[in-house]
């Protein structure tokens, strides 16, 4: 995948693609793709952030994340641009795929 740093109108488009069939959307805060995800439960919460976690190893991209009890805090922005690439909006996709 091309490691480029999006622009202002390719950032636009990827986004209104992501959040094209999500009833929550992801924003773009503090110059990274964020999100706040809300689970039943720790344990629904962990299980989230664990098939995530396998997901970001195989694709060497790592989000920046925070979890308390059943929310969890993404951010994604790719450091070897110091911005957001088309890898952060792959990582979103999948892990809207595994709600």
């Amino acid at each position: 995948m091309e490691l480029k740093k999006l622009n202002n109108s390719e950032l636009l488009i990827e986004l209104e693609k992501l959040n094209s069939a999500l009833q929550y959307p992801w924003k773009i805060e503090n110059e990274k793709l964020s999100k706040t995800f809300m689970f039943k439960n720790f344990i629904d919460a962990f299980a989230f952030m664990t098939q995530s976690a396998l997901y970001a190893e195989k694709k060497n991209h790592h989000p920046e994340w925070f979890n308390v009890y059943n929310k969890v805090v993404i951010q994604l922005t790719t450091h070897d641009v110091a911005g957001i690439t088309l890898k952060d909006f792959d990582l979103a996709k999948k892990m809207e795929s595994l709600i």
